[in-house]
């Protein structure tokens, strides 16, 4: 994401708290995501039109109030403001635990449904441009085999339409439950391509939610969106009962010796 684009000159009557109020606006729409890196002082300073000293004073506010945190030699980033999705303790019991993995994709069915809808409804020009880049990359991805690629134009595709929904509370925790997703805690994607193939079903599927919310069709667009979901779920149904079914056999070839 290009920062530099979304700052915009400050009045003079205020300036500290104009800053303040315009970064936590973007804050608070989740334009400005947990971990997003700020430009530079100087730069910021040059898009607000501020002097460094006023910018200083209101990203002092801005650290004091949490929402933002600056790392020495790194510069200022949005501070994580969901916290984590889920503590290490218990991502460790999902990993143990499968039926809690089910109840990880009947939260996001429900949630990216209700996300396509409102996506379909009021996504801007921008929006909808967006995410056509991102089918096309999706494409692109998949006719080179470029399977990280294609993992990261998933996870944009998926962003974008959240995105979309203008709905920054969904914005915020859908962002720190893909999060976990990317990090492969709950699923490895390269084991859904297994189960597609070659990762045709898995293109159509992302091509037809990103188009019936173009499209600005809702029902459509959460069809599209449960429908996927529904078809990670039977994907990883049928492989727990593919290996239960091997580890069956190879007890019986044990036996027979």
């Amino acid at each position: 994401m290009n920062t530099t684009a979304i700052f915009e000159p400050v009045g003079h009557e205020s300036l500290a708290d104009a800053v303040v109020s315009q970064v936590e606006d973007l804050i608070a729409s989740g334009i400005l995501k947990q971990g997003r890196k700020l430009p530079s002082e100087r730069d910021l300073a040059e898009m607000l039109r501020v002097s460094r000293p006023k910018l200083r004073e209101a990203l002092q506010v801005l650290e004091e109030r949490g929402l933002v945190t600056t790392q020495h030699g790194e510069g200022t980033f949005v501070a994580a403001l969901t916290g984590q999705a889920m503590m290490p303790a218990l991502l460790a019991l999902y990993e143990r635990h499968e039926p809690a993995f089910f109840d990880y994709l009947e939260y996001r069915r429900e949630q990216e449904g209700f996300a396509a809808r409102l996506a379909a409804r009021r996504a801007t020009k921008a929006d909808k441009e967006r995410i056509s880049e991102i089918l096309d990359e999706n494409e692109r991805a998949w006719q080179e085999q470029d399977a990280k690629a294609s993992q990261e134009a998933d996870f944009a595709l998926h962003s974008a339409i959240v995105d979309a929904s203008q709905n920054a509370t969904l914005i915020h925790m859908m962002a720190s439950i893909y999060e976990l997703t990317r990090k492969g805690v709950f699923y490895n994607r390269d084991f859904l391509r297994t189960i597609d193939g070659t990762g045709e079903k898995l293109l159509k599927q992302h091509l037809e939610l990103g188009r019936a919310v173009i499209e600005g069709d809702e029902k459509r667009a959460e069809k599209a969106a449960k429908d996927h979901i529904d078809f990670v779920e039977e994907s990883f149904k049928l492989g727990i009962e593919q290996r239960r079914r091997e580890a069956m056999a190879e007890k019986r070839r044990i036996l027979s010796r």
